[in-house]
């Protein structure tokens, strides 16, 4: 079955970076479009940024020229780059693809804060 596990979340004061990972398993990878989503308390989970199976990248206004998505279809891993992170991107961010199904990983905390 579709395993996404993702990493690299923390605690980061402001202007600081992070970069996560997601390991995924059970399904042809490089088939896929992979996204990240993240969600804050008492916030729907919102798309933050997407990769298409042809390296193409979309990412919602709010992380444009700060977060970079790409791929590693050799490792079966999607990352998301964050720089110049700020307070209002503290969030759990999660891993998601469709195959059949929508999968999710189980998320990774990210904090901003001094």
């Amino acid at each position: 079955q579709v395993q996404l596990v993702e990493s690299g979340g923390g605690l980061v004061q402001p202007g600081g970076s992070l970069r996560l990972s997601c390991e995924a398993s059970g399904f042809v990878f490089w088939r896929y479009p992979m996204d990240w989503f993240r969600q804050s308390p008492g916030k729907q989970r919102e798309l933050i940024a997407s990769i298409d199976i042809g390296g193409g990248t979309n990412y919602v206004e709010s992380v444009k020229g700060r977060f970079t998505i790409s791929r590693d279809d050799a490792k079966n891993t999607v990352s998301l780059q964050m720089n110049s992170l700020k307070p209002e991107d503290t969030a759990v961010y999660y891993c998601h693809t469709k195959t059949r199904f929508d999968s999710w990983g189980q998320g990774t905390q990210v904090t901003v804060s001094s």
